[in-house]
């Protein structure tokens, strides 16, 4: 029997697309052999990689000026791929609104020339900077942000208004895929595929054809977005089984209705759990400001933190897995993805229920 896996990512995959990858994984349709073990170069694998990005377009609604590239090293490095492919020598603006963004503003002074246009840190991270908290340089050759910060459970669901003509970059890894999005608004989206894509090590990268070209002169030719892109993101070898498997979460979302349906899901998901914390009357909190909590990621503490222990130890007793806190943070976190049911969240609820009633 399977568990209810909260865990932020590593996270959870459709039960179906594991089943299918399983049936799949020592003879590939009929071709005798693994995906894992054929050549990325044969028609074969062209034709997941082709197919998979079909059907990533289909579903995000990507517009053909927009290239779709499979990469290697996970979101951290397009900390530093995305100034090295971008900055040509200009600034940039970064959006601080949680950890990950923290990090990607970190990483690209090491490349460049980087300014912050807004934080919220001294509020804790709890909320999205309003508009006029925010001061973008209209010379910027991009405005960063993180859409959803995996760690403190902000998302934003109002994109800021940055100045005419310059491009708009997102960190989208915890909340891609969740809800329809309009890629125009965006000069370059990229995502880790561990929450909602696939397994770790992929990294899709979406970017504006207009955008390509610009990379430093001191750019490794494997980091090069226009390099990538020219050779249909097989410069070198690709995560084959990642991309594989990205593939079949693709075909498994558009079966479900598309990212409409998806949202649908996601909205009774996170309404769950979060009118469970705020019935609780105060036994458990989320410090996050209503209109930008994270229907992906739900941070929770319990009022008393000496129960935290006995909570995670009933949660294991019941099945229910990765629902400690980043270290950073602490207390609790749900992360509700995707491939979540309803039914683990409902799970949850019950527990956070019954242990409130006993321990209040």
């Amino acid at each position: 029997m399977r568990i209810f896996n909260f865990s932020a990512g590593p996270a959870v995959l459709p039960t179906a697309v594991l089943e299918q990858a399983r049936d799949e994984l020592l003879d590939w349709h009929g071709c005798g052999m693994s995906i894992m073990e054929m050549s990325h170069r044969g028609k074969d694998f062209t034709g997941v990689i082709e197919e998979a990005e079909a059907d990533l377009r289909d579903l995000m609604g990507i517009p053909s000026n927009y290239k779709v590239l499979f990469l290697q090293g996970g979101a951290t490095q397009q900390f530093a791929q995305i100034p090295m492919n971008l900055l040509a020598g200009r600034s940039a603006d970064y959006v601080v609104t949680g950890s990950w963004s923290k990090k990607a503003y970190k990483e690209a002074q090491r490349i460049g020339g980087v300014r912050l246009a807004g934080t919220t840190e001294s509020g804790k991270f709890t909320c999205v900077p309003a508009a006029g908290e925010l001061q973008f340089d209209p010379q910027a050759a991009y405005a960063h942000i993180c859409t959803n910060e995996t760690i403190h459970g902000v998302e934003m669901f109002d994109l800021p208004d940055v100045p005419a003509g310059v491009p708009l970059v997102a960190d989208m890894s915890s909340h891609v895929l969740s809800r329809p999005m309009d890629v125009s608004r965006y000069g370059l989206i990229y995502a880790g595929a561990q929450k909602n894509i696939g397994p770790a090590g992929l990294v899709i990268v979406i970017v504006r054809e207009d955008l390509l070209g610009k990379a430093l002169p001191s750019t490794p030719s494997v980091m090069d977005f226009s390099v990538m892109a020219e050779h249909g993101s097989m410069l070198n070898t690709p995560p084959t089984f990642g991309i594989y498997l990205a593939g079949l979460v693709f075909k498994h979302l558009k079966a479900q209705g598309g990212l409409a349906a998806v949202e649908a899901a996601n909205i009774a998901k996170a309404t769950l759990l979060y009118d469970a914390i705020e019935s609780s009357g105060g036994f458990y909190r989320n410090p996050v400001e209503q209109g930008c909590r994270s229907r992906m990621n739900v941070p929770f503490t319990l009022e008393n933190p000496a129960l935290d222990a006995d909570f995670l130890a009933e949660a294991a007793a019941r099945r229910l897995a990765g629902l400690k806190g980043h270290k950073s943070v602490g207390g609790m976190r749900a992360s509700i993805y995707n491939a979540m049911s309803l039914e683990g969240v409902a799970a949850l609820v019950e527990l956070m229920q019954d242990f409130a009633a006993r321990k209040a």
